[in-house]
């Protein structure tokens, strides 16, 4: 029976890297309120004192739950080496589509709920599925598929939610959405106080969602093909994997979970998809997904924070600073994720180089013994 050995040096370096961007992220950031003339930690205090509010709290969980899934759809494309940026008019059209489809039909709860949850995975994974048949049929380029697809998808919502196709207007109102959601498809929160509102139940589901991602790539063979894929395509195809059916799967099960981003505010919100439904939220799964370096808890942590950021930032405009301090600290987060990174990687494989020439050192010192 094998046993489990904690391997505390591979562990540090994993934690090395985020946390030091995180540090120098909010040192560069302090430095840019400085050169601005502005107090350079006062902000954080803000921000950090915010958290004692409920509603802040829960406006930061709600948020999570949003990034995490897209956040793991970026991520299931990264594994297999592939850039899918499409995420954000994947999640779009999936919530537009399935908003729709809510709207016009009113089954029991539990059926009412699971029909609009397959519908946003479905349309998710179809027009994701566009880019990897592309890929895999033609070779184009997964970038630039998606960027177009995304165009593409914004247009399609705009002609569909018109009112001469499947749009309504509320009287009074310039906003067009697709009509409301009965009661029977609103996915149960919990309820912290009439002041904070409720905790989406759909954050849960992201919750599990992530262990299942984690599961699968780990402990599955499917898991194993999609990361040797992702590595090698060559040394894949040389044990058996159809490194271009990877492809096609990656994508399409990264469109699926891209169409579930939009599920917690649809079904514990909004009811309805409309104008102002939250977009580039798919941009900022690729930006989570960086940061927390594919791995299911760290993306958990970095989409925390950025949500932190997100919500906690509103605070800022109250004490007359600007929110857009928030929008540079994500963009330093970055910046400082890439470089550190690189510096803690660098720095593991010097230290496991020297590890190795010493153990051989040593043999070979031994060797010498035993023959003198």
């Amino acid at each position: 029976m094998k046993t489990f050995k904690f391997d505390k040096e591979r562990v540090l370096l994993g934690l090395a890297g985020p946390v030091l961007a995180i540090v120098i992220a909010f040192v560069l950031s302090a430095l840019v309120l400085l050169a601005s003339g502005l107090n350079p930690f006062e902000p954080f205090e803000i921000m950090f004192n915010s958290l004692e509010d409920q509603d802040i709290q829960v406006l930061i969980i709600n948020q999570w739950g949003t990034y995490y899934l897209a956040a793991l759809a970026v991520a299931i494309g990264f594994r297999m080496n592939l850039f899918n940026i499409g995420v954000d008019g994947q999640y779009r059209l999936a919530a537009m589509v399935s908003a729709l489809v809510g709207a016009q039909i009113s089954p029991p709860g539990p059926i009412h709920i699971l029909l609009i949850v397959v519908t946003a995975m479905l349309v998710g994974s179809l027009w994701s599925g566009i880019a990897g048949i592309l890929k895999t049929a033609r070779g184009v380029s997964e970038v630039v598929s998606t960027i177009m697809l995304n165009s593409i998808a914004t247009s399609l919502i705009a002609w569909l939610t018109l009112k001469d196709q499947f749009g309504e207007q509320a009287e009074g109102s310039n906003d067009l959405t697709t009509g409301l959601i009965d009661e029977s498809g609103w996915f149960p929160g919990i309820e912290v106080s009439d002041f904070a509102g409720e905790i989406y139940g759909f954050v849960f589901v992201a919750a599990a969602l992530g262990v299942v991602y984690w599961y699968v790539l780990n402990r599955t063979r499917f898991g194993f093909d999609l990361r040797a894929s992702g590595a090698s395509e060559s040394a894949a195809a040389a044990s058996g994997v159809d490194a271009k059916r990877m492809v096609l799967l990656s994508m399409l099960i990264s469109g699926a979970v891209a169409g579930l981003a939009g599920m917690p505010v649809l079904l514990g919100e909004t009811h309805t998809y409309s104008q102002s439904f939250p977009v580039g939220v798919g941009f900022t799964g690729i930006t989570i997904a960086l940061l927390g370096r594919n791995n299911p808890l760290g993306v958990a942590v970095a989409a925390l924070l950025i949500a932190f950021l997100d919500k906690a930032s509103n605070q800022l405009n109250l004490e007359g600073y600007p929110p857009e301090i928030a929008m540079i600290m994500k963009g330093l987060i970055v910046l400082s994720a890439v470089i550190s990174y690189e510096q803690v990687r660098r720095y593991g494989l010097k230290r496991q180089q020297r590890k190795v020439g010493e153990e051989l050192a040593a043999q070979a010192a031994n060797r010498e013994e035993v023959s003198a």
